[in-house]
Order: C-alpha cells, then structure tokens, then sequence
C-alpha cells in the first residue's frame, strides 16, 4: 500500500458516499463526535435477526472520517453484527499498527487506511465511524 493517506479508494469515497444520507427504516442509530476537529456523524442501521440489513450516515467532517465511515458500511451490511464487531476490532488493531496480513485481508477496501496509523492527528478521524459503530452495537444487541 502506497505511503500516501489520499489513495484512491479513499478519494473515491469522500466525493461520492454511497451511504451518506438518511435512513427511515432504521431500527437504531447512535451519534458520534471527536471534539478535536469537529467532525460529527450520526450512524443509522436496520438490524433484523441479527443482521445489519441496511446501515447510512449523516454528519460533516474532513475526508477521512467521511471516507472511513462510508467504507465501513459496505463492509457492514449484510453481515451478522458479530462479524461486524469483529471487523471493528480488526480496524483499530490495524490502525495502532498491530495486524497480521491475513486479518488485514478481512478488512477489504478499509485496509486502504492502514497508513493513517503513522499519522497520529488523524487516528481518531479514521475511527470516528467505527467506534459510533461498536457502541451503536453493543447498546443495541
């Protein structure tokens, strides 16, 4: 993976969410916020048996965290929630830098922010969406 943070999946993410909008059909939501920059985000999820059927978000923050939450969610959906726990812990291992490869694999398109973790201003914008998420989850199931 390249050094570069701006990579293209991220870029691609940030100018055109698939998932940043409103959802009506949700069953829970839980709102997150990291007060060192401002950025903020609610995340909406549809759980049915155990399954996280459809998910969105709304909020404003910089690319990373806008990115890394739409990621996130194309991971998520359609999964059961205690795979979509387990891929949260995936996530922060990797962002502290401790992964093995195999499990980076698991991650799919999130391992392309595997290098935020050498920039440490930029962690918690990385794991805004995810730690809404595994509060979201473990309030909710």
């Amino acid at each position: 993976m390249a050094d570069n943070i701006y990579n293209d999946i991220l870029i691609d993410h940030n100018l055109h969410p698939m998932h940043l909008h409103e959802l009506s059909c949700a069953t829970c939501s839980n709102a997150g916020l990291n007060p060192t920059c401002g950025d903020q985000l609610t995340l909406n999820l549809k759980l049915s048996d155990g399954v996280i059927e459809e998910g969105s978000f709304t909020g404003v923050g910089c690319a990373i965290s806008q990115a890394s939450t739409d990621i996130m969610l194309d991971l998520i959906i359609g999964r059961p929630v205690d795979e979509a726990k387990r891929l949260c812990e995936l996530f922060e291992k990797m962002i502290s830098g401790e992964i093995s490869e195999d499990e980076l694999d698991e991650l799919e398109e999130a391992a392309a922010l595997q290098n935020i973790s050498k920039m440490p201003a930029r962690v918690k914008c990385a794991l805004l969406g995810w730690k809404t998420l595994r509060k979201l989850l473990d309030d909710n199931t």
